[in-house]
């Protein structure tokens, strides 16, 4: 009797599928960047590191260029490597490069919404309204130090229970960056071992982990098919809608509280345009967009800049001459009063150190992805509208013609001959263009402030018999693998 193999009838099918959309590709575009010849189903998944993507792809652009081409099963990605390239499309043609790729598992969990993934009218909207609210709130506001410093303190105090004694410092270093943007978002602060912060934080850490799992990307190419199935897709649905519901009954709590009168974080800010009765106000600011807006926002604040520190200190612990001299620095011109932001003019070599800090733990290396907004000739080749796009911010960071050492953790890239701090052009951690992050300003207050905190009061050395692993772990960023360290008091 003749019967059917329901496994190979699925591959057959993702077969046609990926062939139909190759072959649908190359007839809308002739003239596209070159690349590797993709696999059925797979596409280009088979040759890129799934540990440390950023390095296949920059051994393919030795081969094919500035500009290539690769497929992610089915999704058709182009790759901008190095910093004139990535400059060239981010900032030259900032317009044309604004928009987000439209992806299976992106339309489940953002929808349009809010502002990383958003695209149009709602995005520019919401990313006004979030740059506003932030100057409002956070950035270059006086209030938002004397925050932060308290919560440096509230770290310190945590940081001495330990006593000198091996510690995981990850979960502590998230909750007190998170306390930051949650302030901005909501007037309140959580301790660290709260179950909601804790919850929140775990929710985040794990979606970053496995957004750019291999099962997320057969899911965009064939969602379909692939729907049903178990898998990292699965769990990263459910984890958001997880943080839609905390934080749709937060602000339905704000919203019976809320005094246009008297708005006192962005969440009554929102709330507040939604009483304005113009047509914006129903159009854009609708509890949808506050919801998407407020994860986006709680994500992107607490990951990398907390993400940031960890790095900072483990590398002080790797190299603790540089450790010495950031706090020799520290002694000369703060002595033992609170760190402030107006004290980074002062320290040429603690801003250097903080800048290859982030330089060499290349947080993002592959950015948010990019999409075109209409069809444009970039440097030679066609790319038609909605064309998804990788801007490499490892290539840049890691870029031979602007740093000397690049892969080397080497402050030397940020001084002058006369130990002056030097900017270095190609230093864009937080991306170029239209979509560059709307937080650099509060993330650059919060990391000096936390780091310089941190080394004024303690000394940070690895266990005894550790070995300390500057390999990052797997997932969208780039994190230290886990380790423990020691932080002993200095006074």
């Amino acid at each position: 009797m003749f019967t059917v193999d329901p496994i190979s009838v699925l591959v057959s099918i993702l077969v046609i599928l990926f062939l139909f959309n190759v072959f649908k590709n190359q007839k809308k575009c002739i003239n596209f960047p070159p690349g590797p010849v993709p696999l059925p189903i797979i596409g280009n998944m088979h040759v890129i590191n799934t540990l440390k993507p950023q390095k296949s792809l920059m051994e393919m652009s030795k081969k094919y260029g500035p500009i290539f081409t690769v497929y992610l099963g089915a999704e058709r990605l182009v790759i901008l490597s190095g910093y004139d390239t990535v400059k060239d499309a981010l900032v030259n043609h900032s317009e044309e490069f604004a928009g987000r790729p439209i992806t299976a598992i992106g339309s489940k969990v953002s929808d349009n919404h809010g502002i990383l993934f958003s695209n149009g009218e709602s995005w520019r909207v919401m990313r006004r309204f979030t740059l506003s609210t932030l100057r409002d709130y956070g950035m270059g506001k006086k209030d938002i130090e004397n925050k932060i410093t308290e919560e440096c303190d509230c770290l310190l105090q945590t940081f001495r229970t330990y006593g000198g004694k091996p510690f995981n410092n990850q979960t502590i270093i998230n909750a007190a960056v998170a306390n930051i943007i949650v302030y901005i978002l909501l007037d309140h602060r959580y301790d660290y071992d709260d179950p909601t912060v804790l919850k929140l934080m775990n929710l985040v850490n794990e979606n970053v982990r496995i957004v750019e799992s291999k099962m997320i990307r057969l899911y965009n190419s064939y969602p379909r098919l692939v729907g049903w199935l178990p898998g990292s897709h699965r769990k990263l649905n459910k984890n958001h809608i997880e943080m839609q519901n905390f934080i749709r009954e937060t602000f339905t709590r704000k919203e019976k509280e809320l005094d246009v009168n008297n708005q006192r974080n962005l969440i009554d800010a929102f709330l507040a345009k939604q009483q304005e009765g113009k047509p914006e106000s129903t159009l854009y600011f609708h509890n949808k967009n506050l919801g998407k807006l407020v994860s986006n926002l709680f994500a992107a604040g607490m990951e990398t800049t907390s993400t940031t520190l960890r790095w900072g200190l483990l590398l002080m612990m790797k190299y603790p001459e540089i450790q010495k001299n950031v706090q020799n620095e520290i002694e000369n011109v703060i002595g033992l009063a609170q760190p402030q932001i107006e004290h980074r003019k002062e320290m040429p070599y603690t801003d250097a150190v903080i800048h290859e800090i982030q330089r060499f733990g290349d947080i993002l290396p592959g950015s948010l992805p990019h999409a075109t907004t209409k069809d444009l000739t970039f440097r030679g080749y066609s790319l038609p509208k909605g064309t998804a796009v990788i801007a490499l911010l490892h290539s840049a960071l890691k870029d031979e013609a602007y740093f000397e050492k690049p892969e080397e953790f080497y402050p030397g890239h940020f001084l002058d001959s006369e130990g002056k701090f030097k900017k270095n052009e190609a230093f864009i951690p937080f991306s170029l263009g239209k979509r560059s992050c709307a937080g650099e300003n509060l993330a650059k207050t919060e990391i000096f402030l936390f780091f310089t905190t941190l080394l004024q009061n303690f000394i940070f050395r690895a266990p005894p018999g550790a070995e300390l692993d500057l390999s990052p772990a797997p997932g969208f960023t780039n994190a230290p693998l886990p380790h423990e360290i020691c932080a002993i008091p200095r006074r």
